[in-house]
């Protein structure tokens, strides 16, 4: 028996579907090249989100610890220069002798992420977690949480000196505090 013979529109058609499969495979390709990037943006967003949140919670924790202990506010003045914040890469108070001691020693171990641990290394907290508290006179109390962001994005306010050039690293992105993330709040203590 004889295969009956192809026609012209058949024969054009041969092959064009292996070139079809290959333009699909590249479009497929870039759009999961764009997903993994995504991917990766979504991840540095979300660290991102929970070093905020983390800074948030041990800021309202100074801040009510100061509220509630208004009679000694001034005892919890750690100043903002770089070499006095309380947190990483310093060196947490370790008496326990008065209420401010106690709440001094335990919020410097929780900016330096003491609150979660694993293989004995403190992950619980923010990147590099500092915090200040600065007495700006008349009752009035500035706190701030400083840490590293993991992008450069843009700097704190200049009047905002917790941890200022602290978060810099050379041959990197992050330089002139633009990885330097800060919240602060104020606390007023009325005089009765």
């Amino acid at each position: 028996m004889v295969a009956p013979a192809l026609t012209i529109a058949q024969r054009r058609q041969r092959g064009s579907s292996m070139i079809e499969v290959l333009v699909t495979l590249v479009i497929v390709s870039f759009g999961l090249l764009g997903l993994a990037g995504l991917q990766t943006r979504l991840q540095t967003s979300e660290m991102e989100s929970y070093q905020r949140s983390q800074a948030l919670l041990l800021l309202n924790d100074m801040a009510n610890r100061i509220t509630t202990n208004r009679s000694n506010a001034a005892a919890y003045v750690s100043g903002a220069d770089v070499d006095s914040p309380l947190g990483a890469g310093m060196n947490c108070p370790t008496s326990t002798a008065s209420v401010v001691e106690a709440d001094l020693r335990e919020w410097c171990n929780a900016l330096q992420g003491a609150g979660e641990t694993t293989g004995g290394n403190n992950v619980g907290a923010m990147i590099g977690g500092r915090g200040c508290v600065e007495d700006l006179g008349s009752g009035e109390y500035f706190i701030t949480v400083a840490w590293q962001g993991l992008i450069p994005i843009a700097a704190p306010p200049a009047s905002v000196a917790c941890g200022a050039n602290g978060y810099d690293t050379a041959g990197s992105s992050c330089v002139n505090d633009l990885c330097r993330r800060t919240v602060t709040t104020l606390v007023r203590i009325a005089t009765l």
